[in-house]
């Protein structure tokens, strides 16, 4: 039974006390998750792991503070030296005062002093900033970490899970072995191509061409040796800017992309962006996490892949992860392989690997259904009078200067569809969204891609302390965003029928 009354508030979403989501099963609630409201981080044990710590991870701060932490400081655990050290670097740029300290775990813990991990400690009063670089970078240690460091223990590193993940990663991809890289959740992985790319052109902006997934965006405006040109509309005119700029003369690092957007499924000119690339010589990023490697291939335009294998290549929802991967064939391979072995993104914990490598075994198989059901509820909503608009890459949807269909056809694999997700927008929303959504009988909750369909009121998790900027770029704070699952699709469309009243 999906997790969607009043009364699942807080359940994690799957049951695991691993899981990556947690109901938020009405309006009010994912209002008041943003607002801290007692009622519901009171029932909130776990979350999205960058967003909400996980009660091992909480615990283990508490015993790792009551042992490094000094009156009026706290602190967070990450899983490697350099993950605390840039998590530490993050707190000062943005205090501009050296506040913090790191601290070695092997010090204090219960492991007999085994384990990699390092604290952070910082004066509490700068808890949120501290947040703020443990979602924007996402390098915090993971829940099965934690639990094993409480216990005294510390999985074992020499299993082939990890092997095998990147072997199945590569072989996706096309490339080889030794141009892919994991990374402990798709942001971090994000966060460690967005490092390299700065190594090779320090001081120069970047570039993020469409409106993208929040944090990618705070990345590259925070975490760089300079800030971002954001280009949020994606559209032909936007390109048309970028293009005269470079042609001026203007520098910059490297350009991002999402294939397609997230929220608004929008697909970028790819071709033309290469071009300008190629014509340049700047690196392109293209995180096609939503359409996902089954789907697309993009390496014919694109120097770096960068994807969440949290989502639809796990499935479950109970594990985070993520990839890189360097085209081969790219003028940039061999620097940004050295830069990203200088300076990698925190790898896989190998308890978490162990379950991502069991979870990803049928990927191909379970991605295909997924997406067909998410293509047949786009076709029945669209012909719903409740229904302004659905955003999905096609040519329906109105984000931009159309063409959506041509642009993802000309990357789509020739057994590939157009992704498990869609954005729905409800006629007179501001009066119709709250109770559509509170009535739809799905798992509610934020992540994508998982085997059980989810939706949640995705500006308001994302940008509800910008709801003003969010809907100037053209993202509604009416949106809800849909991932459909592997139900049977009539019971899925008879939930949504039933939802918009029908």
């Amino acid at each position: 039974m999906p997790l969607h009354l009043p009364s699942d508030l807080g359940r994690p979403i799957p049951d695991s006390p691993h899981a990556v989501s947690a109901c938020l099963p009405t309006w009010a609630d994912n209002i008041g998750y943003e607002e801290g409201e007692p009622r519901v981080k009171e029932r909130l044990t776990t979350g999205y792991p960058r967003f909400v710590y996980n009660r091992f991870c909480r615990d283990l701060f508490a015993w790792v503070g009551e042992r490094v932490a000094g009156p009026g400081q706290d602190c967070l655990v990450f899983p490697t030296a350099a993950a605390a050290d840039r998590a530490a670097g993050f707190i000062d740029r943005r205090l501009d005062a050296d506040v913090t300290g790191v601290v070695p775990l092997a010090e204090v813990a219960r492991d007999n002093g085994h384990t990699e991990a390092h604290s952070v400690v910082f004066p509490v009063e700068h808890a949120r900033v501290a947040q703020d670089g443990w979602q924007h970078i996402g390098e915090g240690i993971s829940s099965r970490q934690a639990e094993d460091l409480l216990a005294g223990h510390v999985a074992e590193p020499a299993n082939a899970s990890p092997e095998q993940i990147v072997s199945r990663v590569a072989s996706l991809a096309g490339v080889p072995t030794d141009r892919t890289w994991l990374a402990s959740c798709g942001m971090s992985a994000f966060a460690a191509i967005h490092r390299a790319i700065d190594q090779l052109r320090p001081g120069h902006d970047s570039v993020q061409f469409g409106f993208p997934y929040v944090d990618a965006l705070k990345i590259q405006q925070l975490c760089g040796s300079s800030g971002c040109w954001f280009l949020p509309r994606g559209n032909r005119a936007e390109l048309d800017q970028l293009q005269e700029a470079l042609e001026n003369g203007r520098t910059v690092s490297g350009i991002f992309t999402e294939f397609p957007s997230n929220p608004l499924l929008a697909v970028p000119d790819l071709g033309r962006l290469g071009e300008l690339c190629q014509a340049h010589s700047i690196p392109l990023v293209v995180d096609e996490t939503i359409s996902g490697f089954g789907n697309v291939d993009v390496l014919s335009v694109a120097d770096v892949v960068c994807s969440s294998l949290t989502k639809s290549f796990s499935g479950v929802g109970d594990v985070t992860a993520g990839s890189i991967v360097v085209n081969p064939a790219s003028r940039f391979a061999d620097r940004l392989a050295a830069a990203l072995t200088t300076s990698p993104p925190a790898g896989l914990y190998a308890a978490d690997a162990a379950v991502l490598e069991r979870n990803s075994r049928d990927y191909t198989e379970r991605l295909p259904v997924t997406c067909e059901n998410a293509r047949r509820l786009v076709a029945f909503l669209r012909q719903q009078p409740e229904v302004e608009t659905v955003y999905y890459p096609d040519d329906q949807n109105p984000v931009g200067d159309g063409d959506h269909a041509t642009r993802y056809d000309a990357f789509r694999r020739p057994e590939g569809s157009h992704g498990p997700l869609f954005s729905v927008l409800l006629t007179d929303a501001e009066q119709t969204a709250a109770a559509f959504y509170d009535a739809l009988a799905v798992d509610k909750g934020p992540n994508l891609g998982t085997n059980y369909t989810l939706a949640c009121p995705f500006t308001i998790l994302a940008h509800y302390h910008e709801l003003d900027w969010a809907e100037s770029c053209g993202v509604s704070r009416h949106l809800v965003r849909v991932s459909t699952g592997m139900e049977t699709y009539d019971d899925l469309e008879a939930a949504f029928a039933r939802a918009l009243g029908r």
